[in-house]
């Protein structure tokens, strides 16, 4: 987990078997819950799986990108401009991104 004071860059929330070696979404859920209650958005970069957003209180966006590849221009523009809309709103407000390891998008 990489993380600064608004910003916290993650593997996937996973479940079952891969949350051995991945984040348990129920831990990820738990944490964000508890340390930015009503003030987190989590950004799902990862085109292969997705999860249930209730775990998130439905404040997830899914951005598909193929791993190991770059993102389209226009997904990139969306991203960015969700971000800097969500951050501006309050500055409690913090971002939380995962693609699959965490690190490849």
């Amino acid at each position: 987990v990489f993380s600064t004071d608004r910003i916290i860059a993650m593997s996937f929330p996973s479940s079952g078997k891969q949350s051995f070696y991945r984040n348990p979404i129920k831990e990820v859920a738990r944490f964000l819950n508890t340390k930015h209650p009503g003030h987190y958005r989590v950004y799902n970069l990862c085109s292969e799986q997705g999860y249930d957003p209730k775990y998130f209180h439905y404040r997830v966006e899914r951005i598909f990108i193929d791993d190991h590849n770059v993102p389209a221009l226009q997904d990139m523009l969306k991203f960015t401009a969700s971000v800097r809309e969500w951050m501006n709103q309050d500055e409690k407000n913090v971002i939380a991104i995962h693609c699959k390891g965490g690190k490849g998008r």
